[in-house]
């Protein structure tokens, strides 16, 4: 049996001195987003799919008590709870396809590898069940004006 969940998240890029994390990796030179957390919009887009395929709810109803709280900052940490519930619900996944839009950062081929591999990694899944798109989306929106990140993640997932 295969289920299907989609997430998005949001966030403006922050006026204070903070690293900006993308998929897990941190990304030099340029300012990172606003958020509670680490603001990795790309994991939190991904807890919210995962999370949507199995009948919950979005990320802030379990994770803000994790940061709030218990002052995990790390949206590692997030998809590592969130994977779990999937686990218990005996579900893994089958493939996810994550698309970013914003004008900034530029990243390299390198660094969409790495990010590739760690989401992987958080996930129990090969590299090659992980794509990830970026687009400007021309300009039409804030974030592709420069002023924050958008990511939509659609997961599949299949019993175990």
């Amino acid at each position: 049996m295969y289920k299907i969940g989609l997430g998005q998240d949001s966030h403006r890029f922050s006026n204070l001195k903070k690293d900006l994390i993308l998929g897990g990796v941190k990304i030099n030179n340029i300012n990172g987003l606003e958020a509670n957390s680490d603001g990795d919009v790309i994991l939190h887009s991904i807890c919210n799919a995962l999370s949507s395929a199995i009948g919950g709810d979005s990320i802030g109803t379990w994770a803000d008590e994790m940061c709030l709280k218990k002052e995990i900052k790390d949206s590692r940490e997030y998809v590592k709870e969130i994977v779990k519930a999937v686990f218990q619900k005996k579900y893994k996944v089958n493939n996810l396809a994550i698309s970013v839009e914003a004008r900034k950062p530029y990243l390299k081929i390198e660094a969409i590898k790495e990010i590739k591999t760690n989401i992987a990694q958080l996930l129990a899944i090969n590299i090659d069940q992980v794509g990830i798109t970026f687009t400007s989306g021309e300009g039409l929106t804030a974030f592709g004006k420069g002023e924050g990140i958008q990511v939509l993640s659609i997961v599949s997932l299949i019993s175990q």
